[in-house]
């Protein structure tokens, strides 16, 4: 999904970034090995990029999720916004990196029943947080802590929450290309209905 306006700014790069930006995008290519195409366009406000990245790397390495639950939170997100750059992304990452079942990452990009109980609750409390702008209700946080979840990782939910909001919006306005990396896993989000 894309937003119908497209953003004209262009991409940075090490060579041409203003010094703010290259001082961000120094720092993601050390943090990730690279500048993905959506570093390259999010740096156009430093801010975005720098707070996306020290979000990132907060929930990665301390919401107390597992690699695979981390994955099952950012692919719902993205899912939910409808980001075919992040689901992609996430979607390798899932394969690749994070050891997420196989049928657990086809449930979250289909949208079907999730085969893993927990990862279920996890994935429904997470959209419920997304869609619900965190007024969420009693059964839905007792259903999410009796899945055997704590009030910290609803924080950390919002954490995630508020890194994809940066990332898939951003996605969303610079209609941002795939990293030849990511091709293949890419996502297409289902057409909406006309209002």
């Amino acid at each position: 999904m894309a937003a119908e306006y497209r953003m004209t700014l262009a991409p940075q790069t090490l060579e041409n970034a203003t010094p703010d930006a290259r001082a961000v995008l120094e720092k993601a290519k050390a943090q990730v090995g690279f500048i993905p195409n959506m570093y390259a366009s999010m740096v156009n406000s430093p801010g975005v990029l720098e707070t996306y990245l020290h979000g990132y790397k907060a929930f990665r390495e301390a919401s107390g999720f597992t690699p695979a639950e981390q994955e099952t939170v950012l692919l719902t997100i993205s899912r939910v916004n409808g980001c075919a750059y992040c689901m992609a992304a996430h979607s390798m990452l899932a394969e690749k990196k994070s050891g997420l079942a196989d049928a657990v990452t086809a449930a979250l990009r289909d949208n079907q029943p999730i085969p893993d109980p927990k990862l279920a609750a996890l994935s429904t409390f997470t959209r419920q947080m997304v869609e619900k702008r965190g007024l969420i209700s009693e059964a839905d946080a007792e259903a999410f802590l009796s899945a055997g979840y704590t009030e910290r990782h609803i924080l950390e939910v919002v954490l995630a929450i508020a890194v994809k909001t940066l990332s898939n919006y951003s996605n969303h306005l610079f209609h941002t290309k795939l990293d030849d990396m990511f091709t293949g896993h890419a996502w297409s989000p289902p057409k909406r209905q006309a209002a």
